[in-house]
């Protein structure tokens, strides 16, 4: 074999292994559509691309059995930010909920989905800065409500403190039965659209105004306005609705080709913690500021590499 054969068959060689390799570092992510979900996933493969060498394309398809199906044939390898509650249908995919294993969970996001009554701090603690004293110091659980229901009445609640409830029947949110199961002498106010909802909390908060509230969280809302969580006993299904919601630990889920192929990204997945509160404000800068999603995420990571350098494998 010749000198001149042998180094173009290295060179072939070579860029054959380079090429395989290239592709090795190629993934397909269900990217949710939804704000909070797309940060979550923009977060992951920000530092795939710029720190793992990975290319990831990306499809961005709504929450559901479809990214399942997607993720155990193989044409997506991973999804981000799955909310247990909301796909049941994803449970008989995966393992840890008690399903076959053909789709593998890779972690928690870190982002915990929950809902509740919120109110302004200021009702609380008050807000010199802004002249507001405290109208109910010691306002802690729906225990509390009822000493305080006349700072919270409104033409539509009557002798009764108002509760800016769910904005939407269709939610079920059961806001004036829980109201009536718990012995909180409060009106539930649905307000009929998000919109509507979030623009009232908005503008009593501007005015500095005491209000309960219906929110969830990772929400913009918490970025925007300081808000306390009024306690309500934990979530328990047989006396709901007697109770609080029950919380959503959200994860991520892939191919079980992941755990072999790029065991680093499943390491990465494993190890991401971003928090409600890293995510809402994130939200706030692309639903509330009209922010690019990309841009902003490049922004926090760039303002926070001590928090995500942690998360490398």
């Amino acid at each position: 074999m010749s000198l001149k054969f042998k180094t173009v068959l290295a060179c072939a060689l070579l860029a054959l292994g380079m090429s395989s390799a290239h592709a090795a570092k190629r993934l397909t992510a269900a990217d949710p559509d939804w704000t909070g979900g797309l940060v979550t996933c923009l977060v992951a493969q920000y530092i795939m691309e710029n720190e793992m060498g990975y290319k990831i394309k990306r499809v961005t398809m709504p929450s559901g059995p479809g990214v399942f199906e997607g993720t155990k044939s193989g044409d997506l390898d991973f999804a981000c930010e799955s909310w247990p509650s909301y796909n049941p249908a994803g449970n008989k995919y995966i393992e840890e909920f008690g399903g076959d294993g053909s789709v593998k969970y890779l972690g928690a996001t870190g982002i915990v989905g929950k809902s509740g009554y919120f109110v302004p701090r200021y009702v609380v603690e008050g807000d010199s800065a802004r002249g507001i004293p405290a109208s109910a110091p010691n306002l802690k659980s729906y225990k509390d409500l009822n000493q305080y229901a006349h700072m919270f009445k409104s033409l539509e609640s009557g002798d009764k403190g108002s509760l800016i409830g769910c904005p939407v029947a269709a939610w079920l949110c059961e806001d004036q039965k829980r109201l009536d199961m718990l012995g909180v002498n409060f009106h539930a106010q649905a307000l009929g659209s998000e919109t509507a909802h979030w623009a009232e909390i908005q503008a009593k908060y501007k005015r500095g105004e005491p209000f309960v509230a219906y929110a969830w969280a990772p929400h913009w809302i918490h970025a925007a306005l300081d808000l306390i969580e009024v306690e309500l006993p934990p979530h328990d299904e047989a006396k709901w609705p007697a109770t609080n919601w029950a919380q959503d630990v959200t994860h991520f889920h892939g191919n079980p080709s992941m755990l072999s192929d790029h065991p680093d990204v499943v390491k990465l997945l494993q190890n991401m913690d971003l928090t409600n509160d890293m995510q809402a404000g994130m939200i706030y800068d692309i639903d509330v500021k009209k922010g690019d999603a990309e841009e902003v995420v490049e922004e926090w990571m760039e303002a926070n590499e001590s928090i995500w350098r942690k998360w490398m494998p």
